[in-house]
């Protein structure tokens, strides 16, 4: 498969990738797109191939400026997702849910001038709020996906969706080659971003 580079690229270009690794979902993989590259078709794309819960992978800053906090901010009965409430663009949207209104959402949540004006909860939108110290602080999908945005130079959040398969269980790493050759996808691991951060590495 693929690795950080193809993947960097790809993001760069405003492709879609798969995401492998996530250390806190038992091996489940995401698709993932830079939030601003994430239009209808893109979104479409998630849902349709990827069929989990279509998710807006954001940093903490952003977060605070759209004043979503998150859905369980203490310690008991915590799932470990920092998943954040969920939200609607205030305009522009009709029902909220089709790609075209995700994608609208998306778009208004990452506007360089975005406030909690310019959104409304409940929606159709997950946000997922990402440890300040990015993966290495929690090396899950959501924060591989801004890192690897970040290096794309393709902006600080991402659109991330869970891959399920055509039985309804979580694909693993054996049920996704027809998905990669079909659609010519770049895969990344999380471990071989951790390992790009090391000491001495030269990536």
């Amino acid at each position: 498969m693929s690795g950080l580079g193809e993947a960097i690229e790809a993001l760069a270009k405003g492709r879609i990738i798969i995401i492998t690794g996530d250390r806190f979902r038992r091996g489940d993989m995401d698709f993932a797109v830079s939030a601003q590259h994430a239009d209808a078709d893109a979104i479409n794309f998630l849902a349709t191939h990827g069929r989990g819960l279509v998710c807006l992978a954001m940093q903490q800053d952003r977060a605070q400026r759209l004043g979503i906090t998150l859905m369980n901010p203490g310690t008991d009965r915590q799932s470990g997702r920092p998943l954040g409430r969920s939200i609607e663009a205030a305009e522009g949207v009709t029902t909220g849910i089709s790609a075209a209104d995700r994608a609208q959402t998306v778009k208004v949540a990452v506007a360089p001038d975005a406030t909690d004006a310019h959104i409304v909860s409940p929606g159709h939108v997950f946000p997922l709020i990402t440890a300040p110290g990015g993966v290495a602080e929690r090396p899950a999908a959501a924060e591989a996906a801004v890192e690897l945005c970040q290096r794309a130079g393709a902006g600080d959040a991402a659109v991330i969706c869970a891959i399920m398969r055509d039985d309804g269980e979580m694909a693993r790493p054996a049920d996704i080659a027809d998905l990669v050759a079909k659609f010519d996808l770049a895969v990344a691991n999380i471990d071989d971003l951790l390992n790009a951060q090391a000491p001495g590495s030269d990536r």
